[in-house]
């Protein structure tokens, strides 16, 4: 049997940006994906996947042929995808579907699905690592998107990430905040789709190439600073900027305005999770208002 895993992700700075060239602060995370594979002689792919409390979420059978010919058809969006997903994979490599082939695949998530800390990328990153195949090349023929999520996949500290003529740049990093124990990640029961949020920023974006200037200052700044107040700062003048550019309220503004400490988007804006500063323990405020996840820095981040 053969066993890949991927580590899932959070993007600290250069949300949406990132796309068009600004380099991004990308943090790793504890939690993640494994995928095992037994081989058979079946032509046959039979597919499990497992949510992190062990329930399945995914239960598929696709014959060889369904997958050559990408005419697998389904009413479960998710097997719909996963065929989509192996046959792009099936043109990068064909040789993986020859005859008197067959496999028996089973994916674990460590982490809730509805999290978005990565369940497409350490997916996509895990299917390139098996059949030894490019995982940017299929991310960009499945999901789209910048790659920083297969850079952390594949990377086991933060990152500083960039695209250069759509090709990724990946700087592994020195990244442990001294003020870390200030620093908590709060999830906010939604999970946000990426490529709907992706596209709303290509229709509001205006003078990108001065926005990625600041964006890229910041980034520097958080990664050199060892002062809280201005690690601070500089969040929220992240999120200022990124305020103007998508015609959007902070995440602060629209659910956490009397929330005493900074509360930063980390990705796509209005889901997922949210970085949060507090020099106190922030769990009971958040608690109180629905939002029970609340993960410390270190419990969270490679």
């Amino acid at each position: 049997m053969n066993r890949f895993y991927s580590n899932g992700k959070l993007l600290l700075t250069g949300e949406y940006t990132v796309l068009d060239g600004a380099i991004a602060l990308a943090l790793p995370t504890v939690f993640g994906q494994e995928l095992l594979v037994q081989e058979n002689n079946s032509e046959t792919i039979s597919w499990k996947s497992y949510d992190w409390d062990k329930s399945v979420w995914i239960d598929v059978v696709f014959s060889f042929s369904e997958i050559i010919k990408n005419n697998f058809v389904s009413d479960n969006s998710f097997e719909q995808k996963l065929s989509e997903i192996l046959f792009q994979a099936y043109l990068l490599n064909p040789k993986f579907l020859e005859k008197n082939k067959g496999y028996q695949v089973e994916t674990q998530l460590t982490f809730p699905r509805l999290w978005g800390l990565g369940t497409s990328s350490t997916l996509i990153n895990n299917l390139a690592k098996w059949l030894k195949i490019n995982p940017y090349e299929l991310l960009k023929n499945t999901f789209s998107g910048s790659g920083y999520d297969i850079a952390c996949a594949e990377n086991h500290t933060p990152i500083l990430f960039r695209l250069e003529e759509n090709n990724p740049i990946i700087e592994p990093i020195h990244f442990k905040p001294e003020f870390s124990d200030n620093l908590f990640f709060v999830y906010l029961n939604k999970k946000q789709n990426s490529r709907s949020a992706i596209a709303s920023y290509y229709n509001k974006q205006f003078r990108i190439s001065k926005t990625i200037k600041e964006i890229n200052r910041i980034t520097t700044g958080i990664q050199q600073t060892k002062s809280l107040s201005e690690f601070t700062h500089l969040l929220e003048k992240h999120e200022a900027i990124m305020s103007n550019v998508l015609e959007m309220q902070t995440i602060k503004e629209t659910f956490f305005a009397d929330f005493k400490g900074t509360v930063k988007s980390l990705g796509a804006w209005g889901g997922d999770f949210v970085l949060v500063v507090s020099k106190e323990n922030p769990a009971n405020y958040f608690k109180q208002k629905g939002f029970e996840v609340v993960i410390p820095y270190k419990e969270m981040i490679l």
